[in-house]
């Protein structure tokens, strides 16, 4: 069994303009987006981890840096750390740059947030094909070796489609989904499937959800909800 962990980057210049950042170069972390670094940086120091993969865009790396700067040299040769195209922001074309409460206005935002499979950012990406290649680099992360948690840095949109998937949700239900800055959600991968442990959770030390179960998920019945385990 794979345990994999989703992370949106934390709070960026852009978030805090209300701007539609998608992959202008160059957008990095809010003053409020680095203490959320720390924070997670903090959450996650008793997790070993096998594989990180990160998002090309420099909030993405901002994010996961404090993290990585804490592993020892002997931990840090042993992660196998990654840029992965996959893991890259929505290509929001021509809607790039522009400030939400303009985007809201166009005939088509309507479409975005009631039927986005059928959503084709003008110049830029489908929400299908966003899907498709999110769900892509979570399936390559989780079926490469590393017994170890592995962690993919992201953004809101990727998350949520893959989220939307993983539950076996419709895009078109993906705006359902709340996914943060510097939110963790937390999957299970048992070779053929998924189950989701948490979501966009942005408070509690995430260890507590990590702790392998003494028995393999192919025997764990699925049934009463779940284990109960302390946190």
């Amino acid at each position: 069994m794979t345990r994999i962990l989703l992370l949106r980057h934390a709070h960026s210049v852009a978030n805090a303009k209300g701007i539609l950042a998608g992959r202008t170069p160059g957008i990095t972390l809010s003053e409020r987006g680095v203490k959320q670094s720390l924070e997670v940086a903090t959450r996650l120091k008793e997790v070993t981890f096998s594989q990180i993969r990160i998002s090309p865009m420099e909030r993405c790396a901002e994010t996961v840096q404090p993290l990585i700067a804490n592993f020892s040299k002997t931990a840090a040769k042993k992660i196998n750390i990654e840029t992965d195209d996959d893991l890259a922001e929505v290509d929001y074309g021509k809607w790039t740059g522009k400030k939400l409460a303009v985007l809201s206005k166009e005939k088509s935002w309507k479409i975005v947030q009631e039927t986005p499979s059928a959503m084709y950012f003008p110049g830029g990406e489908g929400l299908l094909d966003v899907q498709a290649r999110a769900m892509r680099g979570l399936n390559k992360v989780s079926k490469s070796a590393g017994s170890e948690t592995k962690l993919l840095v992201s953004h809101g949109d990727v998350i949520k489609a893959i989220v939307a998937s993983v539950l076996g949700t419709h895009l078109d239900h993906f705006q359902k989904i709340v996914i943060d800055p510097a939110s963790i959600t937390v999957l299970d991968f048992n070779g053929k499937d998924y189950r989701v442990l948490t979501l966009n959770n942005t408070l509690d030390p995430i260890s507590s959800f990590l702790v392998q179960p003494k028995k393999s998920m192919k025997s764990m019945a699925l049934l009463g909800g779940g284990s109960g385990r302390k946190r």
